[in-house]
């Protein structure tokens, strides 16, 4: 059995995922509107990704006869001037969703709930990937400051990025 203060965190952490595609298409939208088709499908996936974490923790809770509870996304912001200045706000929000799955997997092992604290094993690891890949194209980013050409390479580069679900044992 699932216990009530797991279950709860969990569905909050369903609708912090959901924001989380939220923000990323929002992403998506400004990387199009600043004329970076690339940056725009790099966003896209992300968005992608952050759906398929968020009916991982669905079906977490489906599986241990909990009941899903779909509350209001928040509104994500919309206006970034760069491209960096997106990245940036990707890292800074995905630290934020790091420290959310720690607390989770602080809260399963207090409770005792070993098949959730094992679950969470997986996004404990996937944050770790999630946090280098926007700090990788910081990186990137902050080397072609200041030419455009490397600008349009990168964005290039953002354009081949695809979703690959993850399987049940990845």
């Amino acid at each position: 059995m699932l216990p009530q203060q797991m279950l709860d965190a969990v569905n909050r952490q369903i609708n912090a995922e959901i924001y989380s595609a939220y923000l990323y298409l929002s992403m998506s939208s400004r990387f199009s509107v600043l004329g970076l088709p690339g940056g725009a499908n790099w966003m896209r996936v992300q968005a992608q990704e952050e759906m398929s974490h968020a009916a991982r923790f669905y079906d977490h809770l489906i599986e241990r006869s909990g009941e899903v509870k779909l509350t209001a996304i928040e509104e994500p912001p919309a206006d970034w001037p760069t491209a960096l200045a997106m990245f940036e706000g990707a890292l800074e929000h995905e630290r934020k969703v790091t420290g959310m799955i720690d607390a989770l997997a602080d809260l399963a092992l207090e409770l005792k709930d070993h098949a959730s604290h094992n679950m969470l094993q997986w996004f404990i690891a996937e944050q770790v990937e999630e946090e280098a890949s926007a700090d990788d194209m910081i990186q990137k980013l902050r080397l072609a400051d200041g030419a455009p050409g490397g600008l349009f390479q990168l964005d290039n580069e953002m354009a081949t990025r695809v979703f690959v679900p993850p399987t049940a044992t990845t």
